[in-house]
């Protein structure tokens, strides 16, 4: 794969780097240790701003180049997973509980690896802004960075982000305009009957009957209700109640996910999941509390800059490609929003999928993805 060459140079380091984050796996926004190993990297490249604190433990660094010009935003995420690590690997976690198990690791790796060789060689006009994101997992940190204002803090014109892809021939850069990946939202209900003796049913409301038509009605969303050209999915993933058998329960409750990427859909699948959960409380005789919580929106590829990030994934990588939409969801989503950019997969090889325990980061992959963000702002913003 045509690395740059100096990038190549830095794969020895930039694999201690990255199993050290491995090792020392921070989650949400509490990341400060991690930030920390960042800032100080980033302080011996000898970056000219850095600006600590942002999402309690975001980063954003500033490069300048040679001459004016526009400001380009890359962007990682740092934060970890609450999952016991299993790979056995002499570089695995040493906090119980708590494992890169997304390559997270990798990614802020791969921007370090950018930021020295963009910090020594400022081949580029204008600014890089280089955005180091807690809370991706949980919490929308992308979005509380952007509710902070990094973007015009800033000055940000364009950003763009990465996420390796197990399963993807290694060094193959994958991406499309429009939806990538979906939105998504949760619903929580919880369901109040009157309980009573297993025997004697007559006596009761029973919440556990309620639950279980709510639940195979909710699947008349997806079947009847949408287009069929209209993505949507809709999982009930939790069913909690009861507590022996010969006991009916006063009450339980159910979760579900519900993924889409039109606005629309997403609108008409909160009102058809609400509305099937209350007329069959009615009709249950029980009481539903509803929770809906609208998380991350979709992740929608802008045409003209996706075009030219897969231009440059093509000069660096092993080859670069379509790809199909994923129904998972990244809170990146909230930068493109609010700029253009583009948002792409980097393939790791085969090994375990994201969010498995026996999942790890191939480091091989670390200098294609740092060569990607270094060329992607050579070729944006190339000196006159």
């Amino acid at each position: 794969m045509p690395v740059l060459n100096r990038i190549a140079d830095y794969a020895p380091q930039m694999t201690e780097w990255r199993r050290h984050l491995h090792q020392h796996p921070e989650t949400r926004f509490d990341c400060h240790q991690t930030a920390a190993f960042i800032a100080e990297r980033l302080r011996d490249f000898g970056v000219d701003e850095l600006h600590e604190g942002i999402a309690q433990s975001g980063i954003v660094a500033i490069i300048e180049g040679q001459g004016e010009g526009p400001t380009i935003g890359l962007r990682a995420d740092i934060d970890a997973l609450p999952i016991t690590e299993e790979t056995g690997a002499p570089h695995a976690s040493t906090v119980p509980g708590k494992m890169h198990a997304c390559g997270h690791d990798g990614h802020t790796t791969m921007l370090l690896g950018a930021a020295k060789y963009l910090a020594e060689t400022r081949n580029f006009a204008g600014r890089v802004a280089l955005i180091f994101q807690p809370a991706e997992e949980w919490g929308g940190g992308a979005e509380v960075m952007v509710q902070e204002g990094v973007l015009e803090r800033f000055g940000i014109g364009q950003v763009y982000a990465l996420h390796n892809a197990p399963g993807v021939a290694l060094g193959r850069f994958e991406g499309r305009a429009g939806p990538l990946m979906a939105a998504v939202d949760t619903m929580y209900v919880t369901v109040t009957g009157r309980g009573g003796h297993g025997a004697h049913p007559e006596d009761t409301i029973d919440p556990v009957a309620a639950i279980v038509q709510m639940v195979s009605a909710l699947q008349t969303v997806v079947s009847r209700n949408r287009r069929g050209t209209d993505a949507l999915i809709v999982s009930v993933t939790q069913i909690h109640t009861g507590s022996a058998d010969n006991i009916i329960p006063e009450s339980g409750w159910f979760c579900a996910t519900i993924r889409s990427y039109e606005p629309a859909v997403r609108d008409m699948a909160e009102a058809r999941c609400k509305a099937i959960v209350e007329g069959v409380a009615a009709a249950m005789g029980v009481s539903a509390e509803i929770a809906y919580d609208r998380g991350y929106p979709a992740t929608i590829n802008p045409e003209a800059e996706t075009a030219f990030a897969l231009s440059v994934a093509a000069e660096v990588g092993a080859e670069a490609g379509d790809c199909e939409p994923s129904m998972g969801a990244e809170d990146f989503a909230y930068m493109l929003e609010k700029r253009p950019g583009a948002y792409l997969f980097l393939g790791q090889g085969e090994g375990a999928g994201l969010h498995h325990p026996k999942y790890d980061f191939n480091d091989a992959v670390a200098p294609v993805g740092a060569s990607f963000f270094a060329r992607l702002v050579e070729r944006a913003q190339p000196r006159s």
